[in-house]
């Protein structure tokens, strides 16, 4: 049996011992029992959150760190990392649709994440749900205003030292913009860790996916449900943890197969990932030439996201390949009497092809496009929606 005793962040982030601690899969048969179970709990509760780790991301081809081929282990071993998927072209997994189902239903109240990869925001987990206490390796922030930025690429501090989290990159009111990420010693962002803890403190139900819930002071979300007075902690992954002795219910199982079995008994669909995104197109007419502007927003609309790595439109030689996207045709369009042909080129991480957009022109306006692929069919799905309220004060920004 391992240790349980917890460790600090700094302490237990990039520690693990040389002979990884042995991970152990129940049946099946007690699975499908555990699972009912679970999806009892689910049903019967009215504030569920959960907690996830490394072991949520596994089966998209990202280690974790303390598994056999953990990334702590092979350290302890004197071994390189394995190749792993690349964290930007990593499709979410079962696990991780699952959750985003549960969230669209109103089941799922909260999440509460210690990984860095980004996949519960690509997968479809709003913003305004989810507390990454680890930081998440496409975000950063001003450091004078605060404003978020999320990029369809790493932001990884530019600096030789770790600690300092400059990213070279500047916010549009001219702050310094630093990664979020959390390195050995760094204190947890407190906003995301106040309302993990606050979210924490209503749970009557919290499952741990694929956590060793050891490191501090992430650990102490579960820690508080299972200390909490008919609140239940249900705990998920194939080496013991920490809060074993004080969960309700232990399962030795993959994320992904418990997920599974859990949607079954609800009798919910796990929907099938779709890479979601809004594009912004701001025109503007000039005497006898006319601006297009093209903007990147986050599925849920509240963040800048950038995921544009070129635009162009019929009629202009060159395209646009630095933000601002902005364009200029040489001459005046009609309201009503003009189509404008436009070309977005992606990041490419999902094998997207150029998305292309044929829209007549109506006047001086702001366009919103509600943007979906799908990486099995590999086409995009691209419909023109109401620009939504409040949305004009992100486009001046």
């Amino acid at each position: 049996m391992a240790s349980k005793r917890k460790l600090r962040g700094d302490e237990a982030a990039n520690s693990a011992p040389a002979v990884a601690v042995k991970e152990h899969r129940e049946p099946l048969a007690d699975i499908e029992m555990k699972a009912e179970i679970l999806a009892g709990l689910i049903k019967g509760s009215k504030h569920f959150i959960v907690f996830t780790g490394a072991g949520t991301s596994t089966s998209a081809g990202i280690p974790d760190f303390r598994g056999p081929d953990g990334n702590w282990t092979l350290k302890a071993q004197g071994r390189p990392r394995t190749t792993h998927a690349n964290t930007l072209s990593a499709v979410p997994t079962q696990a991780h649709m699952a959750l985003v189902e549960l969230q669209n239903r109103g089941v799922l109240k909260y999440l509460v994440s210690q990984n860095c990869d980004g996949l519960h925001g690509r997968s479809g987990i709003e913003a305004q749900n989810i507390s990454e206490l680890h930081g998440n390796n496409t975000r950063e922030v001003c450091k004078s205003c605060g404003k978020e930025y999320i990029r369809d690429y790493r932001v990884s501090g530019s600096q030789p030292d770790h600690n300092d989290h400059r990213t070279g990159r500047r916010c549009v009111c001219g702050g310094i913009l630093l990664d979020t990420i959390i390195n050995f010693g760094e204190g947890l962002p407190e906003k995301e860790l106040q309302l993990a803890r606050d979210h924490a403190n209503k749970a009557d139900l919290c499952l741990v996916l694929g956590s060793s819930v050891s490191v501090t002071p992430a650990c102490t979300i579960p820690e508080a449900v299972a200390s909490t007075k008919n609140a239940k902690l249900v705990i998920c992954n194939l080496q013991p943890t920490a809060l074993d002795d004080d969960c309700n219910l232990r399962i030795f199982t993959e994320a992904d197969i418990l997920m599974t079995k859990v949607m079954e008994k609800l009798n919910y669909a796990i929907p099938p990932f779709e890479l979601r995104r809004k594009l912004v197109r701001i025109e503007t007419p000039v005497e006898d030439m006319h601006n297009i502007t093209f903007k990147g927003l986050d599925a849920d609309g509240t963040t800048p996201l950038s995921f544009i790595k070129a635009a162009g439109v019929e009629g202009c030689r060159r395209f646009a390949r630095a933000e601002p996207f902005s364009l200029t045709l040489r001459r005046h369009l009609q309201p009503g009497h003009g189509e404008l042909k436009l070309t977005i080129e992606l990041f490419g991480h999902y094998d997207e092809p150029y998305l292309e957009i044929a829209h007549e022109y109506m006047g001086d306006e702001i366009v919103l496009y509600s943007l979906r692929y799908n990486p099995l069919v590999g086409e995009w799905d691209a419909n023109q929606k109401e620009v939504e309220s409040g949305m004009e004060r992100l486009f001046d920004r």
